[in-house]
Formats: structure tokens, sequence, C-alpha cells
């Protein structure tokens, strides 16, 4: 493996951090509470952010995992609206990776040009209140009836579902098989019977909106159903993968732009007549941001390079997002500390990280589950 950057990956990363730094990053601090609107989002897509590794006969750039990597690790470097940038990468890896592996040819000329080009946006929907870490638990349902499927069910803390374009969501078509009973269908937002909630107010990503998605008698069209019927865990099972992978890919991107203020910070900032970065319980955590900072690269790297080669994930995966998630939480609780009374005051930024932080240790998967995952792909 050889994750060394090409001249050409290098200008595409220096090229996005510096639209993000100069088209996204202002602002950030008034979205937290107005939230983003639709100009961004069509300006990422405008610069083929949204679609780097989709084909471009389908409105996407065409570029192979790992070059669409370091492309969302400079978006985050650039900018520090977290939840604009998780919720690009919760759009490419949950729901345009899934319609660009098993959707028809229909689907994908139909859908995924709007979801490159930021007109659209795509909601992923699986938990539901009896269905969180025990995701096939789930009992929302779909009912075939002619040519069309009658849904019914709710699914709960969806990223973008209140302002959902296209929502994928799994329904189950065979109860009585159980998991291998789910089906997957593309729902859009005019659908009769569907219902987007309003924005759920949460501690940290408050620039992304989450909500839930009711489906009352919601009527779905045969040809929006994703795939075979009883394909929605073998879906499922693909798209975790991805999204497992890389829904922390800015954010590896922030957590090297963090590491590199801290330091700055404790360069200038003195007390006792030195630079507080000569104190080794300073520079100790400075160290340990650095050591997550590259681990969390090395992860990410290895899951594009396995992605892109065929290769089965599902470890990598687990060890990418539990790792990432940790790493981002725990790296951004020290640079808050060494900030001192600075980091703790929302005017300088630097607790913001820690709120947005926060929610990747249960999101795509808990920390826990992820651990369980891990032990038991080692055979425990």
């Amino acid at each position: 493996m050889d994750f060394s950057r090409t001249e050409a990956q290098q200008r595409l990363c220096d090229e996005i951090r510096g639209f993000a730094r100069e088209k996204l990053d202002p602002g950030t601090a008034e979205r937290q509470v107005e939230r983003f609107g639709r100009e961004l989002w069509e300006q990422i897509g405008a610069r083929g952010i949204l679609g780097s590794c989709v084909p471009e006969i389908y409105g996407g750039r065409g570029r192979d995992v790992l070059t669409t990597i370091l492309a969302m690790e400079a978006l985050g470097e650039g900018c520090r609206d977290n939840g604009l940038t998780l919720g690009v990468n919760g759009q490419m890896w949950a729901v345009q990776e899934p319609i660009q592996r098993f959707g028809s040819e229909e689907q994908k000329e139909r859908f995924l040009p709007k979801l490159c080009s930021g007109e659209w946006f795509g909601a992923h929907g699986m938990s539901e209140a009896t269905s969180g870490s025990d995701t096939f638990a789930l009992k929302t349902s779909a009912e075939r009836e002619g040519s069309d499927y009658v849904l019914n069910g709710t699914k709960i803390y969806i990223g973008l579902a209140p302002v959902a374009d296209l929502s994928l969501v799994f329904a189950s078509t065979a109860p009585d098989k159980g998991r291998w009973g789910l089906s997957a269908f593309l729902i859009e937002k005019d659908t009769p019977g569907l219902t987007r909630s309003e924005v759920k107010q949460k501690m940290g990503l408050t620039s992304s909106p989450l909500g839930d998605l009711v489906m009352e008698n919601c009527r779905v069209p045969g040809a929006n159903r994703l795939g075979p019927e009883g394909a929605g865990l073998s879906i499922f099972n693909h798209s975790m993968q991805w999204e497992r992978s890389f829904i922390f890919a800015s954010h590896v991107g922030s957590m090297a732009r963090q590491l590199d203020e801290t330091v700055a910070f404790a360069k200038d900032r003195r007390q006792f007549g030195q630079p507080v970065g000569h104190f080794q319980s300073v520079s100790n955590r400075i160290a340990d941001m650095k050591l997550r900072l590259e681990t969390a690269r090395l992860l990410m790297y290895k899951a594009a390079w396995t992605l892109d080669q065929g290769g089965d994930a599902s470890m990598i995966s687990a060890l990418s997002k539990l790792h990432l998630g940790e790493g981002f939480f725990a790296s951004s609780i020290d640079a808050m500390r060494i900030h001192g009374g600075r980091g703790y005051l929302t005017q300088y930024e630097v607790e913001r990280d820690v709120r947005d932080s926060a929610g990747g240790v249960i999101y795509s998967g808990t920390s826990d589950i992820q651990r369980q995952l891990i032990a038991r792909l080692l055979g425990l």
C-alpha cells in the first residue's frame, strides 16, 4: 500500500481546502443557530465534491476512493462547520454509494445526478425506537399492493431527514424471514404518506439537521425498490462498510486543523515566563493528538485502499469508525484543556469541536458495537 500523494491529488486537496476556507468556513458560528441553506450544498455539488467517486455518466467525477477520501479530508481541514461536512459524507456514503452499487440503470440516471449536483439532499433511514444498536429488530413494514408497496413505520435520528428530497429506507417485506426479509426503498419527498419531522435539537453538529421519517400508508412505486426483495440485509451491510469507513473523513481534516491551531497557541501563550508548550502536561497532550491524527489517517486510507481493490472491509471499517470517533472526541477535549479559559468560551470556536465530536461515539454504530463487531470478526 502506497499512500503518498500524486501531484494531481495534492492539487485537488489544495483546491478544495482553499474553496472550503473561502466559501464554506465564513459564517460557521452563525449557522449553528440558523442552520445551513441549500446554497452551500449546491456550491459543494458544483465543485464536484458530492459526486467525487460517482461515474461521470451519472453526474460525478469518477475519482477512485482514496483520492475522494483525501479530498474529503481537505474539506474538513478548510471548513470548521463539522455539521455541514458530516452531512456531505453521510449522503455520499450512505445514500449515493448504495444507489450506485445496487440501483437499476433507471434509478442511477434519475437520482444520482441530482444528488451529485447538490440539487437534492439524501437521507438514510434505518434506526427506529426499537432498533438502534439491534439494527434488524425494525418494525417498519412494506406490503405489496399491485405494482406498489405500502410502507408503515417511523425512522428516528435520521441525518438530513427534515430536508431530504430522497430517503433510502429499509422495511420488512417478509416478516417471517427476519433479517432476510428486509428490502430497501427510495422514497421521494412528495410521496403520499411520508412526513418529515421538524429539526431535532441536539448537543452538537447543529448545522446538520436531524429528525424523523414517518410513513403512514406511504405508497411507494415498485420501481423505487432498491435491489430485489429480500436484499435489504446485503444492501445495508454494504453501505455500512462505506459509511463506517468514511463518515469521519472530513473530521480527520478537522483534527489536522485542530492540531495546528493548538500547537500555535501552545507556542504563543506564556505562563511563568515561558510558552505553555514547554510544560510536559501540555506537550504530552499535543503528542497524543498527533498520534491520534496519524493513526486515524492510516486506518481510513487502508479502508479506502481495501475498497478500491474490491476487498472485504468489514474489519477495517469497524476499526476505522471506532478509532476516528474516539480519537476526535479525545483530541477535542485535549485542545479545549490546552486553550484553558479560551477553550471553554464559544467565541473562540474551540469548545464546539467537543460538542460536535461527542456524537461520533454513538452514530453509525456506537463505539461499543464496533468493539463487538471486531471481536466477532476475530472469532470470539
